[in-house]
Order: structure tokens, then C-alpha cells, then sequence
């Protein structure tokens, strides 16, 4: 017979434990904040790429010419108000080079001018364009790419580029030539047009430092006061409403303290994490609120599975003590615990490993959630159902689901 493991033995050390890491949190939270997102912090994010021009376009002209990219070629759209619009497209396997492509363009494009500011032969494929416009005006619309011999820059540089800035954040996406860096300037309410104004003090500090034809701006956001402070409401109200729904479950299912005992495990868990995120200052987003409303549901799924051997073992010891059934039911479940979790966390890790950006940033808040899941289940779930339940036996409790059943008697 298996050797039950006295979890209840450390109920309360484990309780002392966890007020003491939520209490770190909280203090972590008024000292270090939380490094809230585009999402729920009023602001402008930019994503810039760091690589020399390949070549400009410019038109001065009557019409409306759009520039666009795709996995096969180049496309330029032609817009007249007195005639059809037309589309050219210039195929990565009809105009191998950049040299190429500008000629055609030239050629076959009315009143664009072009120039080419890399090597004639460099690969067209390997050129991107920016997101910041495309339409060609007088103003220089700009090509990049990566140069086989480039020495790549650092978040470090960036950040010491944008020093003249106040509270703007520089994170790095990506390694090497791939590499990527998040601006996000929050908007302190000071400005007329924000999004115009903030977007300008940035690009303002990047061409000082590095010059217009070196970066490239792959994306730019913006989001106002009003909707970030109603998407946090939401998120805030999603988790308490997804909590309230697990109650009442937990509740028709099994006995009230087992239920306050399931969502207070929960509340750990959800609270748990944030004191990580705040003490490592990741950035906290949409998609750590998916995270977060996972961990809920694997944790809560982790639970249910030992309160229903609970119970099972309620119906088969109604004269153990309950601390006896719990320390029973957790050892019982956990070989099953132990292995659905390390699967878990191993698709979790690859997620880390292979990754990057806000999926790296999810999938390290699993990891953290699902350790903390386990832990609250055996744990503050357990000492929860004690506390409250004080010194019964397993047979005083009236649970949910199936009843014990009276045996025959047999006459022999």
C-alpha cells in the first residue's frame, strides 16, 4: 500500500509562505508599479528596425500612388480620378535586384523618381518597406535592408539615442539581424495631439542619432486614456466574473468550504503571478490576462480532480479524520498531478525557448501559474477546507454528487 504523504503537516507554513511573497507584491506593487502595456496604459508604441536604405522613391504628381509588399513581389498602384486605376507588379523572379527593379519602375511608372542607395545586385527579396506611409509623395519613401556585413545595435544604444526623452522604454525583440525594439511613450495628458506629437518626439530623437535612411518603422499604435482605462475595468471585471463562476460550480458540486477553498486557491494563484510580473516588471498586457484566465482554468481543473477523490474517499472512510482523507486524496492524485503538469510545461518551455515577444512573456506566466496551481491546490485549497470544516470526520460532511449507499444485510 502506498505510503500517504502527511501534506497537512505544512498547511500552515505553506499559508505563511504565500501571505508573505502576496504581501512582497503588494509592496512591490506601490515601490516598482506594474509595467503596464500599450493595452491599458495611454501611450504611443512604435516597433523601428535598424537597417540602411536599399533605395528611395519620390513622385510629385496628381495622382495617388500606393506602394505595397508580399511574399512575391513588389506591387505599385496607380489611382486617377479620369481613369482606371492600374496595378504593376514587379516579381522577386522577374527583377532579381535592386538595380532592376528601380529601372523597370522608371520605366514603366509615370513621374516617380528613384534612387538607388544600396549595391545594384542587392536581392529585391530582401528588401522590406516601412509601415509608415505607403504613398508616394515628395517626401523620400524609403526601403531597407540588411547588408551582409552590419554591426547590430543594442537596446542599450537606443535607449541612450532617446535619453532627451522622459519615461520612454526601449525593449528588444528578436537576436542579431532580427532584431526588433519596442518604443512605447506613455501620454501624460499634456498634449494636444498625442498621438501626432509623441510619434514626433521619437523619430525627432532617431534621426539625430542614426539619421532617416538607417531605421525603419514597422508599426506604430496609439491608444487613448479613455479605452485604456476601459479595457482594464474589463479585464479586472473578466477575472472576478470567471472566479464568481467557479464558485457557484464548485458550490452546486461540492460543499461550501470546498468551494470558497477552490476560489481562495484561485485568488493565490491570480495573485501569485501579479507579484511576479511586478517584481520582474514584465510587461503586463492582453496577453497576460489570457495567462492569467488560463492558469484559472488549469488550476481549477487540478482541484476538482482531488476534491472528487475526496469525496470518493469520504464514502470509503467516513471514520478517518479529514486532514487524513486530504493528505490521502493528494497523495492518490499526485502522480497525476505531477505528470499532467510536467507535460504541460514542457510545450510551455518550447514556447519560452522558441519564441519571443509577448508569446515568450505567456508562456513564462504559464510556467509560474501552473507551479503556483499546484501548490495552492494541495496546499491553500487544503488548508482552507481544514480551517473551515474544523476537527470533523470525513462522515460528518455532507458532499455533493454520490452519496454513500446502505449495504445489504445477508442472512447466511
Amino acid at each position: 500500500m502506498k505510503k500517504t504523504i502527511k501534506f497537512s503537516k505544512l498547511f500552515g507554513v505553506m499559508v505563511v509562505v504565500s501571505c508573505a511573497l502576496i504581501i512582497s507584491g503588494i509592496v512591490g506593487l506601490f515601490t516598482k508599479g506594474i509595467n503596464f502595456g500599450i493595452d491599458f496604459q495611454a501611450g504611443f508604441i512604435e516597433k523601428v528596425r535598424f537597417a540602411p536604405s536599399a533605395f528611395i522613391l519620390t513622385y510629385n504628381g496628381e495622382k495617388n500612388i500606393q506602394v505595397a509588399q508580399n511574399s512575391q513581389g513588389i506591387d505599385i498602384t496607380v489611382i486617377s480620378v479620369d481613369a482606371e486605376n492600374k496595378v504593376v507588379s514587379f516579381k522577386y523572379s522577374e527583377y532579381p535586384t535592386v538595380g532592376q527593379f528601380i529601372e523597370a519602375v522608371q520605366q514603366q511608372i509615370d513621374g516617380v523618381q528613384a534612387k538607388v542607395l544600396a549595391k545594384a545586385d542587392t536581392a529585391l527579396q530582401s528588401v522590406f518597406i516601412t509601415s509608415e506611409t505607403s504613398r508616394l509623395t515628395t517626401e523620400p519613401f524609403r526601403a531597407h535592408y540588411i547588408p551582409d556585413q552590419i554591426q547590430p545595435i543594442d537596446a542599450d544604444e537606443v535607449r541612450h539615442a532617446l535619453a532627451s526623452i522622459a519615461s520612454v522604454s526601449v525593449q528588444q525583440v528578436g537576436e542579431s539581424r532580427d532584431r526588433v525594439f519596442q518604443i512605447r511613450l506613455p501620454d501624460n495628458g499634456t498634449y494636444t495631439n498625442a498621438n501626432a506629437e509623441l510619434r514626433a518626439l521619437i523619430n525627432t530623437a532617431l534621426v539625430a542619432a542614426y539619421e532617416a535612411d538607417n531605421f525603419a518603422v514597422l508599426s506604430t499604435d496609439f491608444v487613448g486614456s479613455r479605452f485604456s482605462g476601459s479595457l482594464a475595468r474589463q479585464a479586472v471585471l473578466l477575472v472576478i466574473g470567471a472566479l464568481f463562476l467557479i464558485f457557484i460550480y464548485a458550490l452546486v458540486r461540492f460543499r461550501w468550504t470546498f468551494a470558497l477553498g477552490a476560489v481562495l486557491a484561485l485568488v493565490h494563484d491570480v495573485l501569485i503571478m501579479i507579484t511576479f510580473i511586478v517584481w520582474t516588471q514584465m510587461e503586463f498586457n492582453s496577453t497576460t490576462i489570457a495567462a492569467i484566465l488560463t492558469i484559472v482554468g488549469y488550476s481549477i481543473n487540478d482541484t476538482v480532480v482531488v476534491f472528487d477523490r475526496i469525496r470518493e474517499n469520504i464514502r470509503l472512510n467516513p471514520k478517518l479524520a479529514l486532514v487524513d482523507v486530504l493528505d490521502l486524496a493528494q497523495t492518490e492524485v499526485l502522480s497525476r498531478t505531477i505528470i499532467t503538469t510536467v507535460t504541460t510545461m514542457l510545450a510551455a518551455i518550447s514556447l519560452y525557448i522558441f519564441t519571443s515577444g509577448s508569446m515568450k512573456d505567456f508562456a513564462l506566466a504559464l510556467l509560474v501559474g501552473m507551479i503556483s496551481g499546484v501548490y495552492s491546490t494541495i496546499y491553500i485549497a487544503g488548508a482552507c477546507i481544514t480551517f473551515f470544516s474544523g476537527k470533523k470526520r470525513a462522515g460528518e460532511l455532507a458532499l455533493g454528487g454520490a452519496k454513500k449507499r446502505p449495504v445489504a444485510e445477508v442472512t447466511i
